[in-house]
């Protein structure tokens, strides 16, 4: 599993950025084979976190045209700086523990 982190200042967040963001959390969920995407946002400082099973699915979403028109709009107008890390998840346990965990 892989995991996309996301972490962005903003510059302006609008209800346009809102409304895209969901539609790029769903879009990722229900077409691109995301496992889970949580995003969280404190004062001008955003961090997403979307969970993947392979680089290929990541990389078919960034192409999407939808979320192509996003990276656009928030370079010019939502986020006065970003930054993406691509990484292997190589564990994972929680409490409390499911049962493929025990």
């Amino acid at each position: 599993m892989f995991v996309v982190i996301f972490r962005a200042k903003a510059k302006a967040l609008d209800a346009e950025y809102s409304a895209m963001a969901a539609q790029m959390r769903q879009l990722a969920l229900t077409q691109f084979g995301c496992l889970d995407f949580t995003a969280v946002t404190e004062g001008d400082q955003e961090i997403a976190l979307s969970y993947w099973p392979d680089e290929a699915s990541i990389r078919a979403w960034k192409q999407h045209t939808d979320h192509l028109m996003a990276q656009k709009l928030g370079r010019e107008r939502w986020y006065a700086s970003y930054a993406v890390e691509i990484a292997e998840v190589t564990r994972r346990y929680q409490h409390p523990a499911q049962p493929d965990q025990q």
